[in-house]
């Protein structure tokens, strides 16, 4: 396992584990990180990490990155 901060953009990934307090693992689920779920890093910049989650485009912090594993 490794976070999602590592992942190369691209490449198809499939979420572990999600860590952190309660809270901040409701709001990645509500976002649509769920495990077993797929994740496609599409980039970085500025410090966020933007995903393709569920069909959807996402950018998340890289605090908040570093919190999926893929």
């Amino acid at each position: 396992m490794m976070p999602l901060t590592f992942a190369k953009a691209g490449e198809l990934n499939s979420i572990k584990k999600i860590t952190g307090k309660d809270e901040t693992r409701l709001f990645l689920e509500k976002l649509g990180f769920t495990i077993g779920g797929e994740v496609i890093v599409v980039s970085e910049m500025a410090g966020n990490v933007i995903v393709n989650v569920k069909e959807s485009r996402v950018a998340i912090s890289k605090e908040l990155a570093n919190r999926i594993l893929v």
